[in-house]
């Protein structure tokens, strides 16, 4: 994605990203999620590690989404 106008805006614990992903929906922003391990399983190959899922937004609105990552793991830095 380096020539396209999608910013990544996290990396990590499929839960957290799917969490991301519902907040940014709810207000409206249509994320994108690159799971390299779920591709590869889709399409056949095994992993034997599995990877971090990531999740991109386009570049326009990458401020709300910023505020969402945020929340989201203040939330779950609470939690703990």
């Amino acid at each position: 994605m380096s020539d396209s106008e999608y910013v990544k805006i996290y990396t990590g614990n499929y839960i957290i990203v799917q969490m991301i992903k519902e907040r940014l929906e709810d207000i409206g922003i249509s994320p994108i999620v690159k799971d390299e391990t779920e591709s590869g399983r889709l399409a056949g190959f095994a992993a034997a590690l599995t990877g971090q899922p990531e999740v991109y937004v386009h570049e326009k609105e990458l401020g709300e989404a910023v505020k969402v990552v945020e929340l989201v793991r203040s939330e779950m830095e609470s939690r703990k």
